[in-house]
C-alpha cells in the first residue's frame, strides 16, 4: 500500500483478474472514492472477490461489506467515451484480454498517456484483438509478461487441439480442461463450437455464472451468435450426480480452477486421471507450485489423498490471453510520437529486457520502474 486511499481521487479497474482488481476494496474500508470500468468487468469482478472473500477471508482486510461498498461507487462506462477525474480526462479501449478487460488512455496537461494493463493483440473465438490505435501519445505503460515468448499462431493452435480431442473422446475416452472460469472456458466451448463437435461437452463450476453474466453481455463478445451456439451444445453440471456421469461419459468437462488448485476439476483429475484412455488437456499458465505445474513438469497429482502418477495423457495448449512477444514489439513500433516506454508486469527480468530491446530497437526512452518509483513526463 505505497498508496494511502486518502490521497486518491478515483479508481480505474481495467479488468476483473484477481492480481488487478483483488486489493481494490481495500479503498472503500473508510472511503467512497469513485471507481470506473465496464459493465462487464464490474460484474465479473463483484463475482471473483466474492469468491476469494469466501475462499480466504480470515486472511484479508476486507470483507463482503467493503466489497458491496466498492461496487456502489462503480461507474460503468463503455469503450471510447470520455471521462473526468479533476483536471484528468480518460476513456477506456478494449484491451482484448478477458471479455470486458479495457486499456485506460489518460490525457492531462496537454500529456497523453496509455496504460495497456493486461492485453492481447490476437483476435481470439471469443474476443477481438486490442485497439491499439491510440494516436500521438507521450508516455506508455505497458505489460510484458510473454517479452521473450511467443505463442503458437492460434489457427494451427486450435486445429492440433481439436484433433487430440476428438483422438481421445472418438476412443472412449474423456479430456477433462481444467479452465479459468472467466474468459478461457468460454473460449474452449466457442472453440468445440466452431470445429461442430458432436459430443458431450460439460460445463462446471463457476465457470457456469460467468457464463450467465457473458449470454447478457454479448456486445463485448467477437461473435455473439458463435459464443451462444456453444452455450447451447454444453450441458451445465447441477449437482454430484451430474459430476459423477460426466467422470465416466466420453466427452470434453471444461471446469475451473484452471491450476487444478479447488473446484471442480479437483475432483475430475481423481477420477479422469487414473484411465490411461483419458486426457487432461492444459489451457492456460500454470504458476510453479500449483497441483496444474506438477502434473505438467512431474506427471503427477493427488489421487485418493497420496501423490500418485498420472496415467491420462497430459498435454499443454498455450491459449493465452497475453500478447506474445511479437505483438509486444509490433505495438512498440506503431506507436505515434516519441513517448517514454515503462515495462511492468513482467518475471524473470523480462522488464528489463524488454526495456532494452525497446531502447536498442526503436531509440525510444524505455524504463523497467519499481515499486514506487515516480516519473514526470
Amino acid at each position: 500500500m505505497h498508496v494511502p486511499p486518502r490521497e486518491i481521487d478515483g479508481i480505474i479497474l481495467t479488468h476483473s483478474h484477481l492480481d488487478h482488481s483483488g486489493a481494490t476494496p481495500i479503498f472503500y474500508i473508510k472511503n467512497k472514492k469513485p471507481l470506473y470500468g465496464t459493465k462487464l468487468m464490474f460484474d465479473f469482478t463483484n463475482l471473483l472477490i466474492k469468491d476469494f472473500i469466501h475462499l480466504s477471508s480470515y486472511y484479508l482486510p476486507f470483507e463482503y461489506i467493503e466489497l458491496r461498498s466498492m461496487m456502489r461507487n462503480a461507474t460503468n462506462i463503455p469503450y471510447g467515451e470520455k471521462q473526468r477525474i479533476g483536471d484528468i480526462e480518460f476513456k477506456l479501449l478494449n484491451s482484448g484480454h478477458i471479455p470486458g478487460s479495457a486499456q485506460v488512455l489518460l490525457e492531462a496537461e496537454g500529456k497523453r498517456i496509455v496504460y495497456t494493463s493486461d492485453y492481447n493483440l490476437t483476435d481470439t473465438r471469443l474476443l477481438n484483438g486490442a485497439d491499439i490505435d491510440y494516436g500521438e501519445i507521450d508516455g506508455l505503460i505497458i505489460e510484458s509478461t510473454y517479452a521473450d515468448e511467443d505463442h503458437t499462431d492460434r489457427a494451427i493452435l486450435e486445429k492440433r487441439f481439436i484433433e487430440n480431442i476428438y483422438e481421445v473422446v472418438e476412443s472412449g475416452g474423456t479430456v477433462l480442461v481444467p479452465a479459468f472460469s472467466v474468459g478461457r472456458a468460454q473460449e474452449i466451448a466457442c472453440i468445440l463450437a466452431a470445429y461442430h463437435f458432436e459430443y458431450s461437452i460439460v460445463i462446471d463450476g463457476m465457470a457456469r455464472e460467468a457464463s450467465r453474466i457473458l449470454m447478457n453481455n454479448l456486445d463485448y463478445l467477437r461473435d455473439g451468435k458463435l459464443f451462444m451456439d456453444a452455450m447451447h451444445t454444453t450441458s451445465w453440471v447441477e449437482d454430484w450426480r451430474d459430476r459423477r456421469m460426466a467422470a465416466k461419459k466420453p466427452g470434453v468437462i471444461i471446469s475451473p480452477a484452471g491450476m487444478l488448485k479447488g473446484g471442480p476439476s479437483s475432483f475430475y483429475i481423481q477420477k479422469i486421471g487414473k484411465k490411461s484412455g483419458n486426457a487432461v488437456f492444459l489451457v492456460g499458465y500454470q504458476i510453479p507450485g500449483t497441483p496444474g505445474r506438477e502434473l505438467l513438469d512431474k506427471g503427477v497429482c493427488v489421487i485418493d489423498g497420496k501423490v500418485r502418477k498420472i496415467k491420462a495423457r497430459v498435454e499443454f495448449f498455450d491459449f493465452s490471453s497475453h500478447s506474445g512477444a511479437k505483438e509486444l514489439k509490433e505495438t512498440v513500433k506503431r506507436l505515434k510520437g516519441e513517448p517514454t516506454v515503462f515495462v511492468v508486469h513482467g518475471a524473470d527480468g523480462n522488464c528489463q529486457r524488454f526495456a532494452k530491446w525497446i531502447k536498442d530497437e526503436t531509440g525510444l526512452e524505455a524504463k523497467a520502474p519499481k515499486t514506487g518509483e515516480e516519473y514526470i513526463i
